[in-house]
């Protein structure tokens, strides 16, 4: 059994996919902090023969969790963001400076697209591009649904935001001001989205695919006016194109793999430019 570990700074995701059939049999999280111990959150290490790695949280985490890993495991994975990798070039000025989660997320929206925007809805939103070609010309990040709404609860005392309910109906006015901040807060993030990805075609003279990806990202669907396919496993997708272990892997066929989404008419995306630098 292959064991995928994506370790953020607060969550870390796991899932365990059959290395003779590639089936995803479990999946699961667990606080980072926490000791890998039996139990619900847990993975069986018992049944697990290689583990690959992504990391985005400190050092000496990702040291802690491999020493603990190592006394099961002997073969351990770890992915980390490298000047060219699958015949991708990486576009940032030091390479290795590039979050592991985007450099994944680009390897493997690549693989299936030759060539996108991919987009992850995580704390942080981030948003990477990648040429035909396999040039990656770097990205954005502005903060995710979660963080907005927490700078608002520490900046309004009176107000008590709750950061996992949804933004219902986000296109009314709210008329309270939980409402108020939930839909101003989900409409910021769609439209720095939307004119991010339509500045990017602009500048490079072609429509790209778009994917998204991360914890809010069936959130950020319902909003996004633009064509554009969700990927939930597009790390564990790179993961899986970096050190490809079943056949299926081998072969280039990545867990999830969503339908192709013709993305939006370059034309209409220039017009829709124009029209919002007249305002």
């Amino acid at each position: 059994m292959i064991l995928d570990l994506d370790i953020g700074n607060t969550l870390s995701k796991w899932r365990l996919k059959d290395r003779k059939t590639s089936d995803i049999r479990a999946r699961g999280a667990m606080w980072t902090r926490d000791e890998w111990r039996s139990g619900a959150d847990i993975p069986d290490l018992d049944i697990v023969d290689v583990i690959r790695i992504s990391n985005v949280a400190r050092k000496d985490v990702l040291e802690d969790t491999v020493r603990l890993l190592r006394r099961r495991v002997d073969a351990i994975h770890i992915a980390h963001s490298s000047p060219e990798a699958l015949g991708i070039r990486n576009g940032y000025d030091t390479p290795e400076r590039l979050g592991v989660d985007r450099w994944l997320g680009v390897l493997s929206g690549y693989q299936l697209t030759g060539g996108c925007c991919t987009v992850d809805c995580g704390s942080a939103i981030t948003m990477d591009a990648v040429l035909p070609g396999g040039q990656h010309i770097g990205g954005y990040i502005i903060p995710g649904l979660r963080l907005m709404k927490e700078s608002l609860k520490l900046g309004t005392r009176k107000v008590v935001i709750d950061p996992e309910q949804d933004a219902l109906h986000v296109l009314s006015l709210g008329t309270n001001t939980v409402d108020a901040v939930n839909h101003g807060v989900f409409m910021a993030a769609i439209s720095a989205i939307n004119r991010l990805y339509m500045e990017i075609c602009d500048s490079q003279g072609m429509a790209l695919p778009l994917l998204i990806t991360g914890g809010d990202a069936a959130l950020v669907s319902r909003g996004l006016r633009l064509p554009h396919a969700h990927w939930p496993d597009m790390v564990y997708a790179g993961l899986e194109a970096l050190f490809p272990i079943t056949s299926a892997e081998e072969q280039g066929v990545l867990a999830g793999m969503p339908r192709m989404i013709e993305p939006a008419n370059l034309t209409e995306m220039r017009r829709a430019l124009a029209f919002t630098q007249l305002l």
